[in-house]
């Protein structure tokens, strides 16, 4: 079991900044991936962005260029560095962890989600 617990959210006008928080229950070195989805209502949750274990990551292509994740394996946390921000980009952003078993079960788990709104 992973609990996660996501911070940063707010309120930014166009063109400005946040930093999302995602702090794990566990050590996320021993996580397959964790990643940065987000929703709007009526709308399917879309990847944002993804890393991996061994650091890969991977963006939606409508935040490439202006959106980072990163880790800290220490703080057992991920961030979600977001520049540039547009007011497209306002949803409920959802942290996620991917565990895998050694028997290759794969469980995710979420965070409860931090509001971003874009104000233009």
């Amino acid at each position: 079991q992973v609990q996660l617990m996501e911070s940063g959210g707010g309120l930014v006008q166009a063109g400005g900044s946040l930093r999302l928080s995602c702090v794990a229950s566990r050590s996320i070195f021993s996580l397959n991936a964790m990643g940065w989805y987000r929703q709007n209502p009526g709308k399917q949750r879309e990847l944002v962005a993804l890393i991996t274990t061994g650091g890969s990551t991977n963006y939606a292509d409508s935040v490439k260029g202006r959106f980072t994740i990163s880790r800290d394996n220490a703080r057992n946390t991920v961030y979600l560095q977001m520049n540039s921000l547009k007011p497209e980009d306002t949803a409920v952003y959802y942290c996620k962890a991917q565990l895998r078993l050694s028997d290759a079960t794969i469980y995710d788990f979420w965070g409860q989600g931090s509001q971003v709104t874009v104000s233009s």
